[in-house]
């Protein structure tokens, strides 16, 4: 099957946006696009590593993703993920190990995964000992790509609006999830209840998902569109984090006719 072209293409300072007519076009683009990323990447030095986002936003594209990549090639993937809820085990339906585990793990069998435990005793301690498995790959440029998507309110991970530090000097934190980003959470259909949402996540921070060489991110539906609107037309802040995308080198946003019709 071709793939189909986007339908309006653009530059937002140094983030390169493109816009396919529904979200299976759009994971269609994406998937193709980190598909050759993985592969480019294992044949030229033999190894990837690639950050996941989870949630609604990204099945499709692991879908697409999972029919352009050999098994070959995943052997030589080392996989981390962005964010993990605190105070949940790994075994409940909404954590985010969970979903990668389902999602990534079980079905493409990368060579390591490494998991953010989300239910750690010590949270601080559990934020330094990721940090020290993801460090060495940003340090030597390894990181390959990150892969995201947009919040409604603009958060990446959960680097929340108005509280994030662009130049945080930690890879890893503990942080408070907005009320906003909570109740995202239960409209999505992950939490019953906004009682049931944890209040606190560990995310990887923005000087961590910059680090990468490539990022990747998707935002569909009309939800979505306030906040595209903003990341690419508002000022570069914290008060809109997707915003920060416009000062990576290799960034692409891929959006649906709904979340681009603001444009």
């Amino acid at each position: 099957m071709t793939q189909e072209r986007p339908t309006y293409t653009a530059n937002f300072d140094n983030l390169a946006v493109r816009v396919y007519k529904d979200q299976t076009s759009l994971a269609e683009a994406a998937g193709s696009a980190v598909a050759d990323i993985l592969k480019n990447a294992v044949h030229q030095k033999g190894a990837a590593a690639v950050v996941f986002a989870t949630g609604n936003s990204q099945l499709t594209f692991l879908n697409t993703l999972g029919k352009k990549v050999n098994k070959e090639v995943w052997a030589q993937v080392t996989a981390f993920h962005l964010d993990e809820y605190v105070g949940i085990s790994s075994s409940h339906k909404s954590s985010f190990r969970h979903w990668i585990k389902d999602k990534v793990e079980k079905q493409f069998s990368p060579k390591t995964v490494n998991y953010i435990q989300g239910d750690a005793d010590d949270l601080q301690a559990e934020c330094k000992r990721y940090e020290a498995c993801l460090k060495p790959y940003l340090d030597e440029g390894l990181l390959d790509l990150c892969c995201l998507g947009v919040g409604e309110n603009g958060h990446l991970a959960f680097n929340e609006p108005h509280t994030t530090d662009f130049s945080d000097p930690s890879l890893v934190k503990v942080v408070e999830l907005s009320l906003a980003s909570r109740n995202q959470q239960v409209n999505e259909g992950h939490f019953p209840s906004i009682k049931e949402v944890p209040k606190l996540a560990i995310t990887l921070t923005i000087p961590a998902i910059l680090a990468a060489q490539a990022v990747v991110a998707l935002a569909s539906e009309s939800r979505k569109a306030k906040v595209v609107r903003d990341m690419l037309f508002g000022e570069v802040s914290n008060g809109c984090p997707g915003s920060v995308l416009r000062t990576h080198h290799n960034a692409t946003l891929y959006l649906d006719a709904e979340s681009a019709f603001l444009l």
